[in-house]
C-alpha cells in the first residue's frame, strides 16, 4: 500500500521511501526546543522593565527598585502563589493582588481627578451619570495606559494623580496585611512589619503598572491588557479573537489528519500469542522493595486528599473547619501548598517505583546489592517529602525568614514550592534512580540490535525525567517574574505533562508488546508517533501558560495554535489498546483492572487534559478566565484524571505480576476504580463546573477584579457550589482509602507469603546473571 506507514524496528516505510522516525523525533525536538529557548531569549529581552525609582512630578521617591525586589521576595516567602495570586498565577480564594492593586489604584485616581480625594468607591464610581463616568474612565485609562519609564534613566514618572492614587493603596493594604482577611483566608499577621508590608505592596503595585501600561510601539500593557479591567482601560487585544479561532481550526483539522493517518494504516505483525492466565512472577528482592514504594504512594494520596478537603472548605468557613480553628495550626497556604505537593509526590513515587520493577523485567537481571540501592532510595525520598512538608509550614507561618525559606522552607511557585535544598536532594534522588534501572536493564540494551529501538527508548524517557525537572534551578526568588515563570511552566508543562507521560507510555507499551496486547511494530510505532506528535505540539505549546506572563505579542499566538495541536496525540496509545484488547480477551481477564485504570487515564486525558485543558487555552478565553475557578476544572481531571490513574495503572500493573493470588482481591479493586471516578466526575459536575463559570461570568461581566472579590468568593452560589462537591468529593476518597486497604494487604501479602510460581524462562535468564534472585 503506497499510503501505508509501518515501522520495522526503526524505520518507517511510506509510499515506497525509507523514512526514520526517531529522525524525525529528534529533528523536530530540536526545532521544537530552538523555537521554545528563542522564545525565552525574547521574554528576557522584553520583559517588564523594574524602575530604579517610581517617583512623583514634585521628584518625590515613592518606591524603589531595591523595594520592589524586597517585596517580591518576602511575598514568595510567605507562601507566594499560594495566598492569592500575581498576573493570574497561584490560588484562587485570595484576591489576585495584580487586579485588586490596579482597581484600587485606579479608583483613588479617579477620585484625584474628580474631586481631589483619593478615597473613592467603586460605588462612587457607579453613582455617576453615565456621560460624566464615561468621561472620567476615559480621563484614568490615559493616566495609566501611557508609559512614562524613561528606560535611559530607568525611572518611572507618576502623575499627581497616580501618586496619591498609590498613597491610598498603600494605605488601604497596611491593615490588610498586617491583619489578614477571613473572607480570603489571609492569616492575623501574614506579614510582621511595616517595612515588609511597604515592601510587598509596592512589589504588587510594579505588577500592576506593567499590567496597565503600554508596551512601547505597541496599543497594549506588558501583560497583554490583562486583567481586564475598563475603568484602567484594560480590553482584550483583538489580535486574541484572530489566533483563538485559528486555534479551532488547527485543533479540528489536526484531529482530521490523525485520524486519517491512524485508521489508514496496514497492520501488517500477527498479535504475539498470551497465556489464557499468565502465570505469576517470583519477585526478586528488589522488585519487593518497590512494592513499599506503593505503599508510601498511596498513604501520601490519602493525606493529599485530607489536605485537600481542608483547602475546599476554607472557602466556605475563612478560619476554620466546621468549627475548629484551623487557620492558627494550618493555615490555607500550607494547606494547600500540601496539597499540590503531595499530588506530584505520590504520583511520582509510583512512576519511579514502576521504574524500579520493570527493569530488572525486562532486563531478565537482578543486579547485586540492587534491593539496597532501592531502599536507600526510599530513604532518601522519604527525608525529601518529611522535610519539605515541615519546611513550607515554617515558611507560611513566618518562622523561616526569607534567606533560609528559599533554602529550606517555600520557593513561592506553584508545584515547586519546595526548598532549594530539598529541591537539589530530589533531584540527585532521580538521578540516583535513573543509575539503579540503567544497571538492572543493560542486557536489554546490549540484546536490542539498534539504538533506536524500545528498549533504548525506554532508557532514553528516563533520563528526561531528572533532566527536566533540574530546569527548575534556573531561577531564584528575586529572579524577573516573567523569566522565572517561563522556566516554572518547563518544569510543570514539560517534566510533569511532557516527559513522565512520555516515560510512562513507553513502560505500558513495551509491557503490552511483551503481553501480547499490542503488537511489537504497533508499539514501537505507537511509542514514536505519540512521542512526535506530543512533543511537536506540546513543547511549544507550553507558551500558552504564558500568554500575560509580562510576554512578546507573538507569544499568545504560538502557544494558541501549539497547544490546540497538544489534544491530537492525547489518546493515541488508548487507541491501540481498545483496538487490540479484542485479540486476547483471556488475558485481559487477568490484567483486567490495570488496564482498566490505564483506559481510564485515556478516557480523562481526552476530557481533562483535551476538552477543559482547551476550554481555557485560547487566549480571548484565558484572557477573561486566567485566575478563576476554570483552571481548577482542568487541574482536577487532568493531574488526578490522567496522571493519577496512570500511576494507580503503573502500580497495579507491577503488584498483578507478583502478589499471590489469594491476596489479590479484584471486589476491592471494582469498587475503587468507580468510586475514585465516579467521585471525580461528580466533584467536577456538582461544584466545580458551576463555580468556575459563575466566576467566569462575573470576569467578562465586570472585569478580573470583581470576580476575585469577596463579593463574589463569599455569595451564596460560590458557597453553595463549595457545599455541594462535597459529595463527590466523600465518594472520591472512599475509593482512595480503598486501594489503600488493598495496596497495604497486597504487600503484607508479598513478604509473608512468596509466590510459588513463575514464568519458566526468567529465573533461567536471571539466574545465569545473579546470585540474588
Amino acid at each position: 500500500m503506497t499510503d501505508s506507514i509501518a515501522v520495522s524496528g526503526d524505520r518507517a516505510t511510506t509510499g515506497g521511501r525509507s523514512l526514520s522516525l526517531p529522525a524525525w523525533l529528534v529533528l523536530i525536538c530540536i526545532i521544537a526546543f530552538t523555537t521554545l529557548l528563542a522564545a525565552g531569549a525574547a521574554i528576557w529581552k522584553n520583559a517588564p522593565p523594574v524602575p530604579d525609582v517610581l517617583q512623583s512630578p514634585q521628584q518625590e521617591i515613592i518606591l524603589t527598585r531595591a523595594e520592589i525586589q524586597a517585596g517580591q521576595e518576602i511575598y514568595l516567602a510567605r507562601g507566594g502563589q499560594h495566598i492569592g495570586s500575581i498576573w493570574g498565577h497561584g490560588s484562587y480564594l485570595a484576591p489576585d493582588w495584580t487586579a485588586d492593586v490596579l482597581h484600587r489604584w485606579g479608583l483613588s485616581t479617579a477620585g484625584v481627578l474628580y474631586n481631589g480625594q483619593p478615597d473613592f468607591s467603586q460605588a462612587d464610581l457607579e453613582a455617576l451619570p453615565a456621560p460624566e463616568r464615561a468621561s472620567l474612565e476615559a480621563r484614568v485609562s490615559e493616566q495609566f495606559k501611557t508609559n512614562r519609564y524613561d528606560p535611559q534613566t530607568r525611572t518611572l514618572l507618576l502623575t499627581d494623580a497616580q501618586t496619591q492614587g498609590l498613597k491610598q493603596v498603600f494605605q488601604d493594604y497596611q491593615p490588610l496585611l498586617a491583619h489578614g482577611s477571613a473572607v480570603h483566608s489571609i492569616p492575623d499577621g501574614w506579614f510582621k512589619d511595616d517595612t515588609q508590608i511597604h515592601n510587598v505592596t509596592g512589589f504588587f503595585a510594579w505588577t500592576a503598572w506593567a499590567a496597565s501600561a503600554n508596551r512601547p510601539n505597541a496599543p497594549f500593557s506588558y501583560t497583554a491588557n490583562w486583567p481586564a479591567d475598563r475603568l484602567i482601560g484594560n480590553q482584550a487585544p483583538g489580535q486574541f479573537i484572530t489566533w483563538s479561532i485559528l486555534s479551532v481550526v488547527v485543533l479540528i483539522a489536526g484531529i482530521g489528519v490523525f485520524l486519517f493517518i491512524y485508521l489508514t494504516q496496514e497492520e501488517t505483525d500477527e498479535v504475539q500469542p498470551v497465556p489464557a492466565r499468565p502465570a505469576v512472577r517470583i519477585p526478586t528482592p528488589s522488585q519487593k522493595v518497590t512494592s513499599l514504594f506503593f505503599g508510601v504512594a498511596m498513604t501520601l494520596f490519602l493525606v493529599q486528599i485530607l489536605m485537600g478537603m481542608f483547602t475546599a472548605h476554607y472557602a466556605v468557613e475563612g478560619e476554620g473547619f466546621y468549627g475548629i480553628p484551623l487557620m492558627q495550626f494550618l493555615p490555607y497556604a500550607a494547606s494547600r501548598t500540601w496539597h499540590l505537593q503531595l499530588a506530584l509526590f505520590w504520583i511520582a513515587t509510583c512512576w519511579l517505583a514502576a521504574g524500579l520493577y520493570f527493569a530488572p523485567r525486562f532486563g531478565q537481571y537482578e543486579p547485586k546489592h540492587q534491593a539496597l540501592g532501592n531502599t536507600v532510595l526510599l530513604g532518601a525520598l522519604a527525608i525529601v517529602v518529611v522535610g519539605s512538608i515541615v519546611g513550607t509550614w515554617q515558611a507560611v507561618t513566618g518562622v523561616l525568614d526569607v534567606k533560609d525559606s528559599f533554602l529550606w522552607g517555600h520557593q513561592g511557585y506553584e508545584y515547586i514550592e519546595l526548598g532549594r535544598v530539598w529541591q537539589l536532594l530530589l533531584i540527585g534522588s532521580m538521578v540516583f534512580w535513573l543509575w539503579l534501572l540503567y544497571r538492572a536493564f543493560k542486557p536489554a540494551l546490549k540484546q536490542e540490535k539498534t539504538p533506536t529501538g524500545l528498549s533504548h527508548f525506554f532508557l532514553y524517557s528516563a533520563i528526561t525525567i531528572p533532566l527536566f525537572y533540574s530546569v527548575g534551578l534556573a531561577y531564584t526568588n528575586h529572579t524577573s517574574l516573567s523569566i522565572a515563570e517561563y522556566w516554572r511552566w518547563w518544569v510543570i508543562h514539560l517534566w510533569v505533562e511532557g516527559f513522565f507521560e512520555v516515560f510512562a507510555t513507553v513502560v505500558i507499551a513495551y509491557l503490552c508488546s511483551e503481553l501480547g496486547f499490542l503488537k511489537k511494530s504497533s508499539a514501537l510505532r505507537a511509542t514514536y508517533l505519540t512521542t512526535i506528535l506530543y512533543l511537536g505540539s506540546g513543547v511549544i505549546g507550553t507558551l500558552h501558560h504564558l500568554y500575560f506572563s509580562g510576554t512578546p505579542s507573538f507569544i499568545a499566538a504560538m502557544g494558541a495554535v501549539f497547544s490546540a495541536l497538544e489534544v491530537v496525540p492525547l489518546t493515541l496509545i488508548g487507541f491501540e489498546v481498545l483496538k487490540t484488547l479484542k485479540l486476547s480477551q483471556e488475558a485481559e481477564g487477568f490484567y483486567r483492572w490495570p488496564l482498566r485504570f490505564f483506559i481510564a487515564t485515556c478516557f480523562w486525558n481526552l476530557v481533562g487534559a483535551g476538552v477543559f485543558g482547551f476550554l481555557i487555552n485560547p487566549p480571548i478565553v484565558l484572557y477573561y478566565s486566567q485566575g478563576l475557578n476554570t483552571t481548577p476544572i482542568h487541574a482536577h481531571s487532568a493531574l488526578f484524571g490522567v496522571y493519577g490513574c496512570l500511576a494507580l495503572a503503573l502500580m497495579l500493573f507491577a503488584l498483578r505480576e507478583f502478589v499471590p493470588e489469594q491476596a489479590w482481591n479484584e471486589r476491592l479493586l471494582r469498587f475503587s476504580f468507580w468510586t475514585i471516578n465516579g467521585g471525580l466526575v461528580g466533584m467536577l459536575v456538582l461544584g466545580l463546573i458551576p463555580n468556575g463559570f459563575y466566576q467566569l461570568a462575573q470576569s467578562i461581566e465586570h472585569g478580573t477584579w470583581y470576580a476575585r472579590s469577596a463579593e463574589v468568593i463569599s455569595s451564596p452560589w460560590m458557597r453553595w457550589t463549595v457545599w455541594l462537591r462535597i459529595p463527590g468529593d466523600i465518594i472520591f476518597a472512599i475509593g482512595a482509602l480503598t486501594m489503600f486497604a488493598f495496596t497495604v494487604r497486597a504487600i503484607v501479602a508479598v513478604f509473608r507469603f512468596p509466590v510459588k510460581t513463575t514464568p519458566p524462562e526468567l529465573p533461567k535468564a536471571i539466574a545465569a546473571r545473579s546470585t540474588e534472585f
